[in-house]
């Protein structure tokens, strides 16, 4: 099941960005402003959102450019009424980011970031709720 956040209408927004890597830092950027705002005394749970944002961002921006022509990426981020921050990517790229069954080696660069959101996230998902290629990975914190 798919978890549909409600919006609270504190500190929401939606950002929209071509299938680039050079937006995972403009990606991390949005979330750390749009939360330093309203949760000025919470560094960590800021910190943790800005980087499980990039990780799963990166993760997008690299299966849409697998596209033959790359389709944008969406971030939204959103309060739910229970105080919770969700944090949702959407790609239309074909497949599904897989959680590797164990650490990649040391020496490795890549092949954490899911690694990252099952330790850090309260709860984080991957849905499928259109029809053809495409899906969204949230998280909540």
């Amino acid at each position: 099941m798919c978890l549909v956040p409600t919006r609270s209408g504190t500190a929401d927004f939606t950002l929209r960005f071509p299938a680039h890597p050079v937006w995972v830092r403009n990606a991390r950027h949005a979330m750390r402003t749009a939360l330093s705002t309203t949760v000025v005394a919470d560094d960590e749970l800021i910190d943790t959102a800005v980087l499980l944002t990039s990780e799963v961002v990166s993760n997008a921006i690299k299966a849409s450019l697998d596209c033959p022509s790359p389709p944008p990426v969406d971030v939204h981020a959103c309060w739910s009424p229970d105080g919770d921050l969700q944090v949702n990517v959407y790609d239309r790229a074909p497949g599904d980011p897989r959680l590797p069954e164990q650490a990649p080696p040391t020496e490795d660069e890549n092949g954490r970031g899911l690694l990252l959101v099952t330790r850090c996230a309260r709860r984080w998902e991957v849905c499928r709720h259109v029809p053809g290629s495409g899906k969204t990975v949230w998280f909540q914190l």
